[in-house]
């Protein structure tokens, strides 16, 4: 996580994520590790993705009905691991921490497919830890971004358990590719300079009806190769669909929060 996100995160990330989950007291937190999101009726099941796919879950002991945040790590899609963002802990919600196969191991779309596993077990499952299922937000950095955002677009990932991709309570995509990963474009021979808007890009999936969106990305001139630009075109677009529920929030380095 590189500088501006950080920033981001701690004043304004928070602040986001504790909209609705600020009422919550304080209190003693608890965290259950490397708790399985798949196993052998997964399609695809093998001992890799035994070892990865697997998520922690940091929620307030005693307490019901908070929010929680289902958070993917960054890493190119080929790296990185789990964690719970610190400015996250002790704000009286759940975070669940997620890994998720990587390439070269698997390609596109085996990791796109385990986040929605990921979210999907949040769905059916957080209730039993206290969770409200109803106030279930997705969010990540880089990478971790760009699997938020495809989870929440293309409704047909998480169709696939039985979940309505519509009933997430906020996608919050931190620094995220909106065109094709470009992991996903090595694998098949396509440059790092040819951007490609496909199945595989948030911004194929533009509509109307999609849970709220906040895009946070930093400034210009200091956000990693294209990404302002492709979440601002993102966010254009689902003005365009007449998507009413969207914000862009850019880092104070460039000018502080724009529309």
């Amino acid at each position: 996580m590189n500088a501006v996100t950080r920033e981001i995160v701690t004043v304004v990330g928070v602040g986001v994520f504790l909209s609705i989950a600020a009422w919550a007291e304080e209190g003693d937190y608890k965290i259950e590790e490397d708790v399985a999101y798949r196993d052998a009726n997964s399609p695809g099941w093998d001992a890799y993705m035994k070892e990865r796919c697997r998520l922690d879950v940091y929620y307030p002991e005693g307490k019901k009905g908070y929010a929680t945040v289902v958070w993917f790590h960054g890493g190119g899609l080929r790296g990185g691991s789990k964690s719970v963002p610190r400015p996250l802990k002790e704000q009286g919600m759940a975070v669940v921490a997620v890994n998720y196969r990587l390439f070269p191991k698997v390609k596109c779309p085996a990791y796109i497919e385990d986040a929605a596993a990921a979210v999907a077990w949040t769905f059916k499952n957080i209730e039993r830890y206290g969770g409200n299922p109803a106030l279930i937000f997705v969010s990540g950095h880089s990478a971790g971004g760009y699997l938020t955002s495809m989870v929440g677009l293309d409704k047909s990932y998480l169709a696939g358990h039985g979940i309505d991709a519509d009933k997430i309570a906020g996608l919050i995509p931190f620094s995220g590719h909106t065109i094709t990963h470009f992991t996903p474009r090595e694998e098949r021979g396509i440059p790092g300079e040819q951007p490609i808007v496909d199945k595989f890009a948030p911004l194929y999936h533009v509509r109307p009806d999609a849970p709220p969106l906040v895009l946070i990305t930093g400034g210009r001139e200091l956000e990693m190769l294209g990404r302002y630009e492709e979440n601002a075109y993102l966010w254009r677009m689902m003005k365009v669909a007449k998507h009413s529920r969207i914000g862009r929030i850019q880092s104070r380095w460039d000018g502080g929060a724009r529309p």
